[in-house]
C-alpha cells in the first residue's frame, strides 16, 4: 500500500462506491479476494481510490454484468497485475468470455422471438375478439 500525496485526484470509498454502482463493503471485499491490488492509504489509514483503481473497477462490473464469474474475474485481476508478459493470457480468457456472452445473446434473441410471436399472436387475438364484440 502506498500513501496518498495528491488528494485531489483520489477517491474515498464512498465515492467510488457512489461513482461505481457497488457497496462499500464490495468494494472492500474486492480488494481482500484480490480483484483490486491493494488501495493507498490517506494519512489518516483512509482508502484513498486513484483514477487507474476506478477504471478497474468499472471494467469488473462490465465482467460481471456480463456473467462472469468471481473466479474468473479473480483469475482475470491476477493476470491483469502480472503485467504484459500475461497479455497473451488475458486474451485467451476474454475470448472465453466473449464467445460466451454471444452465446446467451444468441440465446435470449431465439426465446425473445418466441415470446414477439405469443404477444404477437395474442394482440391479434384481443382485436378479433374486441372486433367481434363491437359490430352493430
Amino acid at each position: 500500500m502506498s500513501m496518498i500525496t495528491d488528494a485531489n485526484e483520489h477517491l474515498t470509498i464512498q465515492q467510488v462506491a457512489e461513482k461505481t454502482g457497488l457497496s462499500v463493503h464490495t468494494l472492500r471485499y474486492y480488494e481482500r479476494i484480490g480483484l483490486l491490488q491493494p488501495v493507498g492509504r490517506a494519512a489518516n489509514g483512509h482508502r484513498r481510490f486513484a483514477p487507474d483503481d476506478v477504471r478497474r473497477i468499472e471494467f469488473l462490473n462490465k465482467l460481471r454484468a456480463t456473467g462472469m464469474p468471481i473466479r474468473q474475474m479473480c483469475e482475470f485481476a491476477a493476470l491483469m497485475y502480472q503485467g504484459d508478459e500475461s497479455i497473451a493470457e488475458r486474451l485467451r480468457l476474454l475470448k472465453a468470455h466473449q464467445e460466451a456472452v454471444n452465446q446467451y445473446i444468441e440465446d435470449l434473441q431465439k426465446n425473445l422471438a418466441v415470446i414477439d410471436y405469443k404477444v404477437n399472436l395474442y394482440t391479434q387475438l384481443t382485436e378479433e375478439d374486441h372486433a367481434k364484440t363491437h359490430i352493430g
